[in-house]
């Protein structure tokens, strides 16, 4: 019997694993991890090992039943780094700087794919095609084009794809969604959604060497070929086209995705944009520090707002969502909800909910709802699917090529294309360097 079918013939172990366990520290664990079998064991792989790849894998490792056994980064320095934490717990992964010899190991079973987002779409499709299931950050890709491609992948081979969007499993998340589909804020005409993000100046820089230890050409993959720039590497990568899509796609998948769980919606019908470098002119980042986006949905509006070095942002949160309905508002964010309500004269509409925080750690929550579905083979059981998080992808790039193309954009859902031919060019990106386009 294979890993996997052992795997998930154990479920009932796992599940008491994961409800015991979640949240208990790595070094804890190492001693309860040595009691399973070899054979009880899921392979997990990590391609992206900086930042929130190892967040995942970390969080992934609770559940005692996983244990990793491959290593994917094109810098030298990273992965040795993590091996050496890895060895802590008893773990020896092969390593790799090519993420498709990483996919011919038997012993891989799910693939965290955390690279940056130019590579999503293509790791995905391999990875699914390898016979592996996924969990793959977010933004699910880096363009409107890729993010149905990932869809069609996922259905092609089979695959349980989850995209890290781990907000959908955290409990006051779930409670205000609920909240807002019960009907008791009144009719919802707008939406907002908002990120006032601290960060400052991003100095620009000279190009240099590439960092011993490097692979950069694995690292620009499918993305134009550029000489090496410091500002472009590790997390600033995020602020430039060729390879994120700035706050819009960093935080705004987040965020919109709330929107689109409580309204219920789909794909706008049409979307406007503006923005810039207005906060800091000099700035080194392609993405606007400034942004804001409007959708229109047909039977309501939303919102994107966002700016960089302020933090004083929308009710005075540095980031949220607000429902605004007949009755009442609720607010909400990572640390919590409340609802206000409107006003007939001095009475209030409806009773105000005082703000409730959040308690849990969605990540782990999220990994090992991620675990489960996998035991199950139930596609259906996942918190955020990647026809979720293909949904708000899209959504996401829309305002992003609203604003580059700089046009009132309508979407027409029958041909999955826009009306204007400028933007339409921006659906999908060319990829370079010998590398293709993923044929489903």
């Amino acid at each position: 019997m294979s890993n996997r079918r052992r795997f998930l013939a154990n479920g009932l172990r796992v599940g008491t694993g994961l409800a015991l366990l979640a949240g208990t520290p790595l070094e804890v664990l190492a001693g309860y991890r040595q009691r399973i079998a070899a054979n009880d064991k899921i392979g997990v792989a990590l391609i992206g090992c900086k930042g929130m790849g190892w967040a995942n894998l970390t969080s992934m490792l609770k559940i005692p039943q996983a244990t990793c056994t491959a290593l994917c980064d094109v810098d030298d320095t990273v992965l040795r780094q993590r091996l050496a934490e890895l060895d802590k717990l008893g773990m020896r992964p092969q390593t790799h700087t090519d993420y498709r010899r990483l996919l011919e190991q038997a012993d891989v079973d799910v693939v965290i794919i955390a690279t940056p987002d130019h590579w999503h779409c293509l790791m995905m499709a391999d990875a699914c095609a390898a016979g592996k299931d996924v969990y793959v950050e977010k933004p699910a890709a880096n363009s409107i084009g890729e993010s149905a491609l990932m869809v069609a992948a996922a259905k092609r081979y089979n695959k349980l794809v989850q995209v890290n969007q781990w907000q959908r499993s955290q409990q006051h998340f779930k409670a205000a969604m609920d909240f807002v589909q019960s009907g008791k804020l009144g009719t919802i005409a707008q939406t907002k959604t908002w990120m006032f993000n601290g960060a400052g100046l991003l100095a620009p820089v000279a190009d240099g060497a590439v960092p011993a230890g490097v692979n950069y050409d694995a690292w620009l993959g499918p993305a134009p070929r550029r000489a090496f720039n410091a500002n472009r590497f590790h997390y600033n990568f995020r602020w430039y086209w060729d390879y994120a899509g700035g706050l819009m796609t960093d935080w705004g998948v987040h965020l919109i995705d709330m929107v689109l769980v409580g309204m219920q919606a789909s794909m706008p019908l049409q979307v406007s944009s503006f923005g810039g470098h207005l906060a800091y002119p000099t700035d080194a980042r392609e993405t606007p520090d400034t942004q804001v986006a409007l959708f229109d949905f047909g039977k309501f509006q939303m919102s994107w707002e966002h700016t960089m070095g302020r933090r004083y942002g929308l009710y005075g949160l540095d980031h949220g969502i607000a429902f605004v309905g007949s009755e009442g508002t609720l607010l909400l964010n990572r640390k919590g909800w409340e609802v206000k309500p409107e006003l007939d004269g001095q009475r209030p509409k409806m009773e105000a909910i005082s703000w409730r925080p959040s308690t849990d750690n969605g990540l782990d929550l999220h990994t090992s709802n991620f675990v489960k579905a996998l035991q199950s083979r139930d596609g259906s059981q996942l918190s955020c699917p990647i026809e979720a998080g293909a949904l708000v992808a899209q959504v996401s790039h829309m305002g992003n090529v609203a604003y580059r193309s700089g046009q009132q954009l309508q979407w027409e859902a029958s041909r999955q294309r826009f009306a204007q031919k400028a933007a339409n060019e921006l659906l999908t990106p060319r990829y370079q360097n010998g590398w293709k386009l993923p044929s489903i």
